[in-house]
Parts: C-alpha cells; sequence; structure tokens
C-alpha cells in the first residue's frame, strides 16, 4: 500500500515515526497489535460520536449481517435511515445516499451545475471536500498536492471567513454552488465568523447561486440537525457522511425537492453506486441516529471540550473550539482562515503528537485536524487527557 496506509491522513509522516495498528476499539478507547491502549481523539475521524464498539450499533450490524450484507436492490434500511435523515436535517426534503463523503460532493456538484446551467464553483481556502479535483485547490488537512485538474478556472478559492472576497466572486453571477463547511474542521478548527454564513446565503439569492453545506463533519455532530440547525441557516444542498454511517462507509446528498428530483431516475442528472445504500452501513447509521435522538448528548459533549479547552487557558497555545469541537494551536491567537492555521508551529505539534501517543492518547497525525470527543469520553478519561495535555505542553513550550 503507498505509504502503508489506504489513506493518507493515516501516515505519520506530519509528526514523525510510524503508525501504530489498531486491532480494536471500545468506548474511548482503541488497542494496538502490540496490545498498547490509547485514549482517541480520532474516533475514525468523527463518525464514532458514540465511542466504539457500542452495543446497539454493534447489535444492528450483527442483525443485518444475518440478514445479507448487500442486494443491490432496495431494502428497508436505507429507506428508514433516509426518511430519518429528511426528519432530522432542516433544509433536507429529499436524499440520495452514496459511499463516501468525496461522492457526495462529487454529485452534488453535478447537480448544482445542472440546475443552474452554469459550472464554476466557490470553495474556500482550507476547506476539504474530498479528494475530487475541482475541490482540491487549497484543500485543507494539511493538503500537499493537487489533483490533475484542482487548478481549473471553473474552482474559484476565496479565504474562509472573508464574506467580501466571496461576494465579489459571486458577483461575477457565473458560479454555480458556493461549497462551505459550516465550521471548518480540516485546517483544525475555525468557527465561522459572526455573519459569515448569514452573509453567504444572501450572496447566493442574490446571485442565483446554490449554497452547499459540507456537514460530512458537523452533521448530527453539533446538533441533531448539524450546523445548519445550530446557525439557524437553510442551504439548498447538504452533503453528509460520517455519523451516518455508524463507523460504516456512508455518504449523503441532499436539499430542496425541487433541486433533488433532477437527480435520476426521475430527472436526467445521472448518479449511480453499486453498494450505494448499503445496508449493514444503514442500520449502523440508523443506530447511531436513533440513540442521539432518544438522548441527545450535545451538551455534554460541549461541555467536555470546554473543559479541556480551559484546562489550558494559561498556556501560551490557542484553542480553537466550535461546539464539541476542537483544535490546539502552537499560535498566539485562535486562527480565523487557513492562513492563520499555517503559521502555526508544526514543528511543535509534531512533538505534542509523539509525547501524547507515548503517554496512552492518539491525536490526530496532523495539525490541521479536528480533535473528536465521543459520549464514551466519561470525566476519567477527561481526567487523564487534561493531565497529559498540560504535562506535555508545559515541557514543549519551555524547550520552543
Amino acid at each position: 500500500m503507498p505509504g502503508g496506509v489506504s489513506s493518507p491522513v493515516r501516515a505519520f509522516g506530519a509528526v514523525g515515526g510510524t503508525p501504530p495498528f489498531i486491532r480494536k476499539g471500545s468506548g474511548a478507547y482503541i488497542e494496538d497489535v502490540d496490545g498498547r491502549r490509547y485514549i482517541d481523539l480520532v474516533m475514525s475521524w468523527g463518525p464514532l460520536i458514540l465511542g466504539h464498539s457500542h452495543p446497539e450499533v454493534a447489535e444492528a450490524v450483527r442483525a443485518q449481517v444475518a440478514l445479507g450484507a448487500s442486494f443491490g436492490a432496495p431494502s428497508e434500511p436505507e429507506l428508514a435511515l433516509a426518511e430519518t435523515i429528511c426528519r432530522l436535517v432542516p433544509s433536507v426534503e429529499r436524499v440520495r445516499l452514496v459511499s463516501s463523503g468525496t461522492e457526495a460532493v462529487m454529485s452534488a456538484a453535478r447537480l448544482a451545475r445542472a440546475a443552474t446551467g452554469r459550472r464554476r464553483l466557490l470553495k474556500f481556502a482550507g476547506g476539504y471536500h474530498g479528494h475530487y479535483d475541482p475541490m482540491l485547490e487549497q484543500g485543507g488537512s494539511g493538503l500537499a498536492t493537487l489533483g490533475l485538474e484542482a487548478r481549473s478556472v471553473e474552482t474559484a478559492v476565496a479565504p474562509y471567513n472573508d464574506l467580501a472576497a466571496a461576494e465579489e466572486v459571486l458577483a461575477g453571477g457565473d458560479v454555480a454552488a458556493v461549497f462551505v463547511e459550516p465550521i471548518a474542521a480540516n485546517m483544525g478548527v475555525v468557527a465561522p465568523a459572526p455573519g459569515f454564513l448569514e452573509g453567504l446565503r444572501a450572496a447566493c439569492d442574490e446571485s442565483g447561486t446554490l449554497l452547499v453545506f459540507d456537514e460530512v463533519i458537523t452533521g448530527f455532530r453539533v446538533a441533531l440537525g448539524g450546523a445548519q440547525e445550530r446557525f439557524g441557516i437553510r442551504p439548498d444542498l447538504t452533503v453528509l457522511g460520517k455519523i451516518i454511517g455508524g463507523g460504516l462507509p456512508v455518504g449523503a446528498y441532499g436539499g430542496r425537492d425541487d433541486l433533488m428530483r433532477l437527480v435520476a431516475p426521475e430527472g436526467p442528472v445521472y448518479q449511480a453506486g453499486t453498494l450505494a445504500g448499503n445496508p449493514i452501513a444503514c442500520a449502523a447509521g440508523l443506530a447511531t441516529l436513533r440513540v442521539l435522538e432518544r438522548d441527545p448528548p450535545y451538551a455534554r459533549l460541549e461541555a467536555a471540550a470546554e473543559r479541556l479547552a480551559e484546562g489550558l487557558h494559561d498556556l501560551p497555545v490557542a484553542v480553537s473550539r466550535s461546539a464539541s469541537l476542537l483544535t490546539v494551536f502552537f499560535a498566539d491567537q485562535v486562527p480565523v482562515n487557513y492562513e492563520g492555521a499555517r503559521r502555526s508551529d508544526l514543528e511543535a505539534f509534531g512533538r505534542l503528537h509523539g509525547a501524547m501517543l507515548a503517554d496512552g492518547v492518539y491525536l490526530p497525525p496532523s495539525q490541521f485536524e479536528a480533535w473528536f470527543l465521543s459520549t464514551a469520553h466519561d470525566g476519567e478519561v477527561l481526567d487523564s487527557l487534561e493531565r497529559a495535555l498540560a504535562a506535555n505542553l508545559e515541557r514543549i513550550i519551555a524547550a520552543r
């Protein structure tokens, strides 16, 4: 495998060393093949909001496996998941299930182009919307290389949180869609500035452009209805993933009824997938959403993230937090865009990563990623995290 991994974000190139190979996970912990145990702050990059091997999710998977893994035909789990998404996410009137967030972005872009008759797209520097060439320009997650068509004139890029720059691009009247992470989480966590998302909605309305929220990370993570519920803004299309699969591969795009009726077989916008709506992934996602709806954990998760952030308040680091998403930057101030995030001390972060790993804490192996908490990160786990973070940060800062 290139680099020994199936996805580059799993490699330790940015922080040094070799990644542990994980054998199992339980609650807030993972264990590698050598028997070492770690508190997990990656949580499969966000899907495991209930922790590893949650009993209800595991049982849903077991029950569906006994019935069949894949049919290539409509199944009850996908219908139930689609109905649940449409009921909980404010803007989603109809939804199409796919197999990954990247596939959902590609499909949403194609739909937006068909609906508007325009080809140009607008994204924001540091925003990551999958490995889709038109979206890789100035992509986040520490992206080092670009796709072959990433510098296409059909993709405009503006700084995140710079409404004036976005309005200038949209004023040309030739942009099909604006793709935005409502809370940026692939340049590290960067919250939207007051008025930024509201301004994008107004600018899109004025220019006839579709507003697309990429809620692959924020969907069901920052509120039951995602960031659009949290901020009270209704996009035209929404891209989902991660939590709606409960830890299994999944993606979805949905939105206004009139737009989604353009998708085949009802409309002319062709999109298909052999494993789309996979019943096992849908069963896991549906079980996860049922737990979240029955016992919403959002206040508890946010309080846990705030506790970690407050514990570092007296140290010369910048802790960027939005809802339960957070990132520690070795910087003088919390970044508001990609350029600010890139000015942080990446070598110091690499030292922190290695020190925390040695102390049994698995952080994302990149400065440009969110840290994810789950309902399994209880008081005892948070106590251990606080001690390890404070001790290692103090040592690293003293040595700088």
